[in-house]
């Protein structure tokens, strides 16, 4: 039986799939057949094989086995925003039978699944529903990916308290350098630590290009 999880982020441009492709690369090297799954990606490229998500591509890079992009990430959108407002622009409704369908698929493909959301936790992805009820209906476990700076302290407790309060399980918890660290650095992380509710699974520094890496996964160790 596949293992599945979910990871999300305190807000946007935290670096979930830095995280992600570290979770992924240190799955296969536990020696998992592991896969990213990026259901929903809005902010994609024009390319002569169709919209591509630089997000979903990072995971189809890191994931084994190789699977077609269409796999990765089902729903592509050009513009980069709120996914529930391109869909609804488009006439392209994000179904949570769409996302299902496609987790059921890359499930039968690999033992370790990790759908990475998009924005924070309650993104919108119709005018009734959010990531976060998805993840519900799915009962995934979730991995937090928290930004180390100025705010992320809030941010963090605040995403943490509204994963519980869903009933789901918050099994982990990421730290990840998306600026130089600061004079406080080590003390956010020391608060963090002592307040969140989770584990830490590990700190992935501020690295220029970090997408790019492919020895991300020694940073982390996977969740339990």
């Amino acid at each position: 039986m596949s293992e599945r999880w979910f990871i999300t982020g305190t807000d946007t441009e935290v670096g979930k799939t830095v995280a992600s492709t570290a979770l992924l690369q240190a799955a296969r090297a536990a020696g998992f057949c592991s896969v990213g799954y990026k259901p929903v990606a809005s902010g994609c490229d024009v390319t002569p094989e169709g919209l591509r998500n630089s997000d979903a591509l990072a995971l189809q890079k890191n994931s084994v086995p190789a699977l077609p992009y269409d796999l990765i990430n089902p729903l592509a959108f050009e513009e980069p925003t709120s996914p529930h407002i391109v869909s609804e622009e488009e006439g392209r409704p994000i179904t949570f039978e769409r996302l299902s369908a496609g987790l059921a698929a890359i499930t039968q493909q690999a033992d370790w699944v990790l759908t990475e959301g998009a924005g924070g936790w309650f993104t919108p992805l119709s005018a009734t529903t959010t990531f976060a009820d998805w993840v519900q209906q799915e009962q995934l476990p979730v991995v937090l990916v928290v930004g180390v700076k100025l705010g992320c302290i809030n941010h963090a407790l605040l995403t943490a308290q509204a994963i519980q309060a869903s009933g789901l399980r918050l099994a982990g918890w990421i730290a990840n350098g998306i600026q130089p660290a600061g004079k406080r650095h080590q003390e956010y992380l020391a608060t963090l630590k002592q307040r969140l509710p989770a584990p830490l699974l590990g700190e992935i520094p501020w690295l220029t290009h970090a997408d790019e890496f492919d020895h991300l996964g020694h940073y982390l160790r996977l969740p339990q």
